[in-house]
């Protein structure tokens, strides 16, 4: 229960600053860098709060993983949206990439942790 909200505090900033400085709270629809500056946020949070997590040597769980398999649908999702607006998606390509660099970071160290015990 901890973890949950620990991961969603990220999610409510993002979507109260959603709410309030675009007045909408789907984030699919925003262009540019209203988009970027939303990703970014939720991004940043997020994995600041896995890494607090990991400084408390708490585990990283499955709702983790299920956290960081929403962030990163949700930029695959924009990502393909503004290729088929043929928009320039480069800021976002490149979150995308250091954003995969990260999970398997994280998957890894998981992954050791579970063969040592």
């Amino acid at each position: 229960m901890k973890k949950i909200i620990i991961h969603s505090i990220p999610l409510l900033v993002s979507f109260t600053g959603l709410a309030v400085f675009c007045h909408t709270l789907n984030p699919i629809i925003l262009r540019g860098p209203e988009f970027l500056q939303f990703y970014f946020t939720l991004t940043i949070g997020f994995y600041l709060s896995a890494f607090c997590l990991r400084f408390f040597r708490e585990n990283v769980s499955k709702i983790s993983f299920y956290f960081m398999i929403f962030i990163f649908l949700l930029g695959v999702v924009k990502l393909f949206r503004g290729l088929s607006l043929d928009r320039p998606v480069g800021i976002l390509f490149s979150i995308l990439v250091a954003e995969i660099i990260i999970n398997m970071i994280f998957i890894s160290t998981e992954f050791k942790h579970k063969i040592r015990q």
